[in-house]
């Protein structure tokens, strides 16, 4: 039977992981901390979704050597919070070990497979030092993007607010036996996964409005809908959308909507408060190079002009200090 491990079960990895236990065909542990291992461990893993309350009893712990390799690990940490965990999963990760890395942004094995002219260029501002490179090594890589929301209502608790689908990818675009394999079990869970042959082309459809509302958010405390919607925000989105499409297409990207459609895709979330405005009010760090310093970066290895993106960044950044 095929183990998945999904490690840093939070709200994403606890719904995943929760879908992949219902379905019952693959062997499913997760890795967590603190409250809510306590939870999961005391009394299981409780998902609420489409009105329905699911109690499920998946393995559950925060020793990863108690588990031993795994076919497959679906890493579901924020990016910035993945170069501190590599030896944490070393117990995980055997010769044929896949991992699957479910982080917003530009993922830190971008160049990884892209072709000429920038295959195997590194990102210091999502991988400082190339230490996930050398570490993990992109040949274990595949890509996804998350398109659900969800919470730890309580610990143990997630609850599913909206989304369904998590396509996934290999970085250099093919169909490999690794990805119709993964991609056939999350399915059959309910976590619609098909195997996209580009899949940066999505990664950047999301990172587009992340990049922008996100940071904006920080600035304003607006909601999406209400960033969306507001004449001063939306000039300022849509500046940094036009420059981010800008540097995406000189990368080889092509975005399947315009800029307000992207944009009207963010309002109709409704009155939504983005991760990073959460993160910065409860004094957590922030996905800010990840969603907006690796935009600047390539932005740099492309030759193109920043300004809009720059002036947020910087803001947001200041802002991410002071709480």
């Amino acid at each position: 039977m095929t183990s998945i491990c999904i490690f840093g079960a939070g709200a994403i990895g606890g719904y995943v992981g929760a879908r992949l236990a219902m379905m019952g065909e693959c062997e499913v542990s997760l890795v967590a901390r603190g409250a809510h291992l306590a939870a999961m461990k005391a009394n299981g893993l409780v998902l609420k979704q489409g009105g329905e309350t699911y109690s499920l009893h998946p393995k559950v712990t925060d020793d990863p050597n108690t588990l031993g390799p795994q076919d497959y690990i679906i890493l579901t940490l924020k990016a910035h919070a993945v170069s501190g965990v590599i030896d944490q999963m070393q117990p995980l990760i055997g010769p044929h070990t896949s991992i699957l890395f479910a982080q917003n942004g530009v993922p830190w094995w971008y160049f990884h497979g892209a072709g000429a002219p920038y295959e195997g260029h590194q990102l210091e501002s999502v991988d400082p030092g190339g230490i996930i490179w050398k570490r993990i090594g992109p040949d274990r890589a595949l890509g996804s993007v998350v398109w659900q929301a969800a919470e730890i209502e309580s610990p143990g608790v997630i609850t599913h607010h909206y989304g369904d689908r998590m396509p996934i990818g290999e970085p250099n675009g093919e169909k490999s036996d690794r990805s119709a394999l993964l991609s056939r079990l999350l399915t059959s869970a309910g976590v619609k996964s098909p195997v996209r042959p580009n899949l940066r082309n999505e990664i950047w459809l999301k990172l587009w409005g992340n990049l922008s509302f996100n940071p904006v958010s920080v600035l304003t405390q607006g909601t999406l809908i209400d960033l969306a919607t507001d004449a001063g925000t939306r000039r300022v989105i849509r500046a940094m959308m036009e420059e981010a499409k800008v540097i995406g297409e000189a990368l080889g990207i092509t975005f399947a909507v315009g800029v307000d459609e992207r944009m009207d895709m963010a309002a109709k979330v409704g009155a939504h408060r983005t991760s990073m405005l959460q993160d910065v009010e409860a004094g957590r760090p922030t996905e800010l190079e990840a969603l907006l310093g690796v935009v600047i970066e390539l932005g740099r290895l492309v030759k193109c002009d920043t300004p809009s993106l720059q002036l947020v960044y910087d803001l947001a950044k200041f802002r991410s200090r002071t709480g």
